[in-house]
């Protein structure tokens, strides 16, 4: 329980620093203040999870071919609708990730994805090798 704690506050901070580095992706938390608009981008962090987890696990499944065709760079191109999901998940609830377009959502996803590593390099628990 701890881990998924950590790591949602931890795609929650690389959603933020996204948000900073990348115009056409924004969160519009449901009411004015800190403590919503932490809210907004846990939320939309755990959305972001599920969406990854189920939806982009089916796709990179069913995908597999044209993933080994591209070399993998058709993985951008997913990651972009997965996040264009997200927000279109958010605009049905009324706050939450808006992206501008679907390229918006292209360099978001991959801003968001080299962040998330980053961060994920940094708080990775050193293990002793023996």
């Amino acid at each position: 329980m701890a881990r998924f704690l950590i790591k949602l506050i931890l795609n929650s901070f690389a959603l933020w620093l996204t948000t900073l580095l990348v115009t056409g992706v924004r969160v519009e938390p449901y009411s004015e203040g800190t403590i919503p608009t932490l809210v907004t981008y846990l939320l939309v962090a755990l959305v972001f999870g599920f969406v990854n987890s189920v939806v982009g696990g089916f796709v990179r499944v069913v995908a597999f071919p044209v993933y080994l065709l591209t070399l993998g760079l058709i993985s951008l191109i997913v990651n972009g609708f997965l996040l264009m999901l997200v927000a279109w998940f958010s605009d049905l609830v009324g706050f939450g990730l808006v992206v501008d377009d679907f390229w918006w959502g292209v360099l978001g996803a991959l801003v968001l994805g080299i962040i998330s590593w980053i961060l994920g390099v940094l708080i990775r628990p050193v293990t002793p090798r023996s």
